[in-house]
């Protein structure tokens, strides 16, 4: 195909309206403006129709990309075709909205299709006596299942877990258990594993099925199962569980209770979303910005800022202070006001790289003793010899551009000066808010940035005062 055929396809795909995506895999809006149109002329079955081959990720997309009426509408007209799991991939603020007007015996309708891993997403974000009321109207096996997971912490394997699972006790043989697969009508739809169990429910082993299926039906199953395993206890912090994935290259593992008896099983798919939650959570409190998503109104995202641009006028007023003391150095010197800027934005700019590689290796439980001592080492002589460098280039285009080799000379002091503080800073900074139990990246990009400001501050305009005798 050539590129002009090539480009012509790219243009069809685009303005083909029965397309949900365009090449570079975003909604295509003149598919989403034809589900505009049928929303306001109320073509419930067309609707239908057009929604109910999406998978619940490409619904959330949806959602996401109409507005509020348009939102509301949609689910309204789909009625018990709505599938509940797509809220489950929306931001917050939008699977609230549509909560919130929705009555409690549909919520309950809805849940009560879905993987109770699904489920309880949905539902641990509604208040107590409402959520009481929904699980009411529940079946009984359902109710039990999700109030038992939500009896566990926010954010624990307990929360993320699935509650159906197969569980076949040690005599069993090959050809026994795969009859039962085969007889049984309420599966999971999808399971890796078999777990075998006691009597109370004590995982004993693990049966792979390509071990099953490749056994001869004679065999019996605690012949075949694996009991070198990994589980995890269901008060079990997520992160905690997706490290033990990652570790261990897991696809799915057994939960278990404060007793040890099998409760759920966590599968690769929840965990990936988890590791995509706290990357996310990490990236936005390392900018101040909290639990901010795109669907946040105006109101909830100046509230989630305005608290760190408040620190961050009280740590940038102390450099602005620092400034002060060297007014008449700065009165009879007017370039060093020009260069100010310069060693102050190198150093933030070395701390923050030196502080993200902290934050992240204290994120992913990297920084043991060794590591630490080799970490804080690197670190410090990395910003030696990057400030040496950059000494080197500022202080020679320095003295050219203000034809003063001694204001080149300060310059690259100072600069060697902050970028080792920077090294420093972004390094024992996190460790220090890590060790009093303050989450590293929500509060030490504005230490770290202050440090830089103040030291890069100080040491230029007091190595200059000090070599032009200023003071």
């Amino acid at each position: 195909m050539s590129q002009d055929d090539f480009e012509a396809s790219e243009e069809a795909h685009r303005n083909d309206p029965g397309v949900l995506r365009d090449a570079e895999d975003h909604l295509n809006p003149l598919w989403v403006e034809r589900l505009r149109m049928l929303i306001a002329a109320a073509e419930t079955e067309t609707i239908a129709e057009l929604v109910e081959p999406l998978h619940a990720s490409d619904m959330g997309d949806v959602l996401e990309a109409l507005d509020k009426e348009d939102r509301l509408r949609l689910i309204a007209l789909l009625g018990e075709r709505f599938d509940f799991s797509a809220l489950t991939e929306v931001d917050e603020t939008v699977r609230d909205e549509v909560m919130d007007n929705l009555s409690n015996a549909e919520i309950a309708r809805g849940v009560s299709g879905l993987d109770s891993d699904d489920a309880v997403y949905i539902l641990e974000d509604i208040e107590g006596a409402d959520r009481e009321e929904i699980l009411a109207q529940m079946p009984a096996f359902e109710r039990l299942s999700l109030k038992r997971s939500l009896d566990f912490p926010e954010e624990s394997a307990g929360r993320r877990m699935q509650t159906d699972f197969i569980a076949i006790p040690p005599f069993w043989t090959v050809g026994q258990t795969i009859d039962y697969l085969r007889s049984e009508k309420d599966l999971p739809d999808e399971f890796y594993q078999i777990y075998v169990v006691d009597p109370s429910y004590t995982v004993l082993g693990i049966l792979p099925l390509d071990k099953l299926l490749r056994s001869q039906r004679t065999v019996r199953v605690e012949t075949l199962m694996n009991t070198n395993f990994i589980q995890v206890s269901a008060e079990e912090d997520q992160e905690e569980a997706a490290r033990d994935f990652e570790r261990y290259d897991l696809v799915e593992v057994p939960v278990v209770d404060a007793n040890k008896r099998l409760v759920g099983v966590l599968t690769i798919d929840d965990i990936v979303d988890v590791i995509q939650e706290e990357a996310s959570e990490d990236i936005r409190r390392m900018a101040g910005v909290g639990d901010e998503e795109i669907s946040d109104k105006v109101t909830g995202a100046v509230r989630s800022r305005a608290t760190w641009l408040f620190i961050n006028m009280i740590t940038a007023t102390l450099a602005s202070v620092v400034i002060g003391f060297f007014d008449a150095t700065i009165e009879q010197m007017v370039a060093l006001a020009v260069l100010m800027p310069i060693v102050a934005a190198m150093g933030g700019n070395a701390g923050t790289q030196t502080m993200t590689i902290t934050v992240r290796a204290l994120a992913m439980r990297e920084l043991d003793s060794f590591k630490l001592r080799r970490l804080i080492t690197r670190e410090i002589v990395v910003g030696l010899i990057n400030g040496l460098i950059f000494a080197v280039l500022i202080g020679i285009i320095t003295a050219v551009r203000f034809a003063n080799p001694s204001l080149g000379v300060v310059i690259a002091l100072a600069i060697v000066v902050n970028f080792l503080f920077a090294g420093s800073a972004g390094v024992l900074i996190p460790i220090a808010f890590n060790k009093a139990k303050i989450d590293p990246a929500v509060a030490s990009s504005t230490f770290v940035m202050t440090i830089t400001d103040v030291v890069g501050f100080f040491a230029f305009l007091l190595l200059a005062g000090l070599w032009f005798g200023l003071f």
